[in-house]
C-alpha cells in the first residue's frame, strides 16, 4: 500500500506504510502530532500526543504525560480517507516519515486549502 495525497486535481503517490502528521496550533503556540499506518487500504491512527492544553487542544481522559508531550491511544475507527483542511487556526501540516518532514503544501503546491489522503494501490510513477 501507498499513501495518495490529492488537492485540486493534483495527486502525489507516496510509497510509506506509516506517518506522522505533526502541526502548530497558531494561538496556543502547542504542537500536536498523531501517527497513522497505511493498512488495507485504510488509514488507522495508532497514537497521538500534544505538548499542551489549550483552545481547541483538550486532553483526552487516559491520556499520559510523559516530558513534554501528553500521550494517548485514540479508539477511531480505520478511515478510508481523512481530509485536511486549511484553516486560521493551525499553521502548515507536516508530514513526517523516516527521512524527514516536510510541509504538505511543498507536496501539493502551497495553495492548497484541502488535502485528501488515502490509502492507494498504485505504486509510485518513475521519476524522469
Amino acid at each position: 500500500m501507498s499513501l495518495c495525497l490529492a488537492s485540486g486535481g493534483f495527486i502525489k503517490v507516496i510509497a510509506i506504510g506509516a506517518f506522522t502528521l505533526s502541526w502548530m496550533h497558531s494561538v496556543e503556540k502547542t504542537t500536536w502530532e498523531e501517527d497513522w499506518v497505511v493498512q488495507d487500504k485504510t488509514l488507522k491512527l495508532v497514537s497521538a500526543r500534544v505538548q499542551g492544553t489549550g483552545a481547541g487542544m483538550e486532553i483526552p481522559d487516559g491520556a499520559v504525560h510523559e516530558g513534554k508531550w501528553y500521550r494517548w491511544t485514540p479508539t477511531l475507527k480505520p478511515l478510508k480517507s481523512l481530509t485536511l483542511d486549511r484553516s486560521n487556526a493551525t499553521t502548515d501540516w507536516q508530514i513526517c516519515v523516516t527521512q524527514g518532514c516536510t510541509s504538505l503544501g511543498n507536496i501539493v503546491g502551497q495553495d492548497a486549502q484541502r488535502v485528501e489522503m488515502s490509502a492507494c494501490s498504485r505504486p509510485p510513477r518513475p521519476q524522469q
